[in-house]
């Protein structure tokens, strides 16, 4: 079984009560269970979780060298700042796949949204489709992966 990494950056722990109109109505609980509702179709253990603090998800990445077949991110504010986010995603060798995911598209959103540090080690960006972004990551994932079953 593969080990897949989703991490979730700050104020996400408040979906579905903050900024509707940008982010829906879909809780962090929910999107964790559309995660593991998709993990079973590619095989996946996921390990999904969430941060207000920029250095415990640094820790949390780095911690998950050598232990995870892919990564998946929602840095939240933190994709537009964290240089350290960055360096430590650097850590994990090619073969291992990392997305970003944003529910908003950032790109149409206010110029500072619009740069992503993040992006400079991710393979692939989904941006602007909710919560079935993530189920978007997994399967991308899996594909990179190899996974012909999903």
């Amino acid at each position: 079984m593969k080990n897949i990494l989703i991490l979730n950056g700050p104020n996400l722990n408040m979906l579905g009560m903050r900024e509707l109109e940008i982010y829906g109505s879909q809780t962090l609980e929910n999107i964790e269970s559309l995660c593991k509702e998709e993990s079973v179709n590619h095989g996946f253990k996921i390990d999904f979780r969430q941060s207000n603090h920029e250095g415990e998800l640094v820790t949390w990445v780095q911690d998950a060298f050598e232990k995870v077949a892919g990564i998946i991110i929602n840095p939240a504010a933190y994709t537009h700042t964290s240089i350290a986010l960055l360096d430590a995603l650097k850590l994990h060798p090619a073969s291992v796949p990392v997305v970003e995911v944003h529910l908003s598209d950032i790109a149409q959103r206010e110029d500072f949204r619009q740069h992503s540090y993040v992006a400079l080690r991710a393979n692939h960006c989904i941006a602007g489709k909710g919560a079935q972004g993530y189920v978007e990551a997994l399967q991308f994932i899996a594909s990179a992966l190899g996974d012909t079953n999903g």
